[in-house]
């Protein structure tokens, strides 16, 4: 069983989504990660380590650790704002 965990600033930032089909589509695509968490695209360099899934405009960060099984949600964020 994966167990998940959402970062302080992504449980402020989903609260202050207003528009309901985004916030729907975000929870649809968190329930695929939480299914397979390597769905995701994996970073380099900088973000080694981290796992990106698009979600038109934005991108939705989270980290997978294998050891542990479990998934750290840590950023949703404008694609232009990377």
């Amino acid at each position: 069983m994966v167990i998940v965990e959402y970062s302080s600033s992504f449980e402020r930032i989903i609260k202050k989504i207003k528009n309901r089909a985004l916030k729907e589509q975000v929870k649809k695509q968190i329930k695929k990660i939480i299914n397979n968490p390597e769905s995701g695209k994996p970073m380099r360099y900088g973000r080694k380590g981290t796992r990106e899934l698009y979600i038109a405009p934005f991108r939705l960060s989270y980290v997978f650790i294998k050891e542990d099984d479990r998934i750290v949600f840590l950023d949703l964020y404008h694609k232009n704002e990377q």
